[in-house]
């Protein structure tokens, strides 16, 4: 999980960082726990014991300007695929028992809100801090600079906004950000407002001005311009922060989002895993380690 993470040692046990402790096999043990080397030379079942490599906090951060208010192809907000996206590094963060904070930003604030106890916790704070107007316009350059000011430098710092909040005059920050965290970018996706209405659903309207499309701008060749636009723009940013060490999980719903996320950890692990074993890419798939 070290791409995910920012790993680094943590004194606690359970991981594939240096021996801790070599004991006999008892049961109950996992069988993964046990190295077949030194069974071979003990005699019988031996299980070590490994520090675990962990990041000591985590750092979410989300925009909350009025733009995240847009919606999403699955009948969501921007801001609500966002957050539950934010709910699905919290859940693998506390499992890790790592520690969290969760920042906020618009043009109004850059607010940090410190966090103890367990995923259900969480939750409630978060939705106590999503409890909000919705007033003010976004302020990302803001919440990029707080990104940079973070010191603990191996700390993973996960931030959550919607594809139209980033350009290019961005990359450079994310590249100064990179240098000293891992960083992964949570890319929400909102609907087309140029696609053909299908029945039963409301007219699309603007998410600052709350005006609606008019009918005549609407039709399946804007709609493939826009997309084919935003494509591009996607797989530019990507590429980008994929040159910085950076990730991009971009989705325009939740389940989507959570789909992304274990694709980008379960690649975290097979990655893991090669480097551990010293094995070729092609032996891990023909393993059924990799997807």
């Amino acid at each position: 999980m070290g791409v995910l993470e920012g790993e680094h040692t943590s004194g606690r046990r359970g991981g594939a960082g240096d021996v801790m402790d070599v004991r006999a096999y008892e049961p109950g043990d996992e069988s993964r726990l046990i190295d077949w080397k030194t069974s071979a030379r003990q005699g019988r079942p031996m299980v070590v014991q490994r520090e675990r490599l962990a990041t000591s906090k985590v750092w979410l951060l989300m925009d909350v300007g009025r733009e995240m208010g847009g919606m999403c192809d699955s009948g969501e907000r921007a801001w609500e695929v966002a957050a539950n996206a934010l709910r699905m590094f919290a859940a693998l963060s506390l499992r890790r028992s790592d520690d969290i904070s969760l920042v906020f930003g618009d043009s109004s604030s850059i607010t940090r809100i410190p966090f103890n106890g367990g995923f259900a916790q969480f939750e409630r704070t978060l939705d106590k801090a999503l409890d909000r107007a919705w007033e003010h316009q976004r302020n990302i350059d803001a919440l990029l600079s707080y990104a940079r000011r973070i010191k603990d430098r191996d700390a993973l710092i996960v931030l959550a906004t919607d594809e139209h909040a980033l350009a290019e005059r961005h990359i450079p920050e994310f590249r100064r950000i990179a240098r000293t965290h891992p960083v992964v970018l949570i890319d929400v996706a909102t609907l087309n407002p140029f696609r053909p209405l299908r029945a039963g659903h409301p007219s699309p309207t603007d998410g600052v001005t709350s005006r609606r499309v008019p009918a005549f701008l609407r039709s399946a060749k804007a709609a493939a311009e826009v997309d084919t636009h935003r494509g591009y723009m996607a797989a530019a940013l990507e590429q980008e922060l994929g040159r910085t060490g950076s990730h991009m999980i971009r989705a325009g719903s939740s389940e989507a989002m959570f789909e992304r996320f274990v694709h980008l950890v379960s690649a975290a692990l097979a990655r893991t895993t090669r480097n551990q074993l010293g094995v070729s890419p092609d032996l891990m798939l023909t393993l059924g380690v990799t997807r």
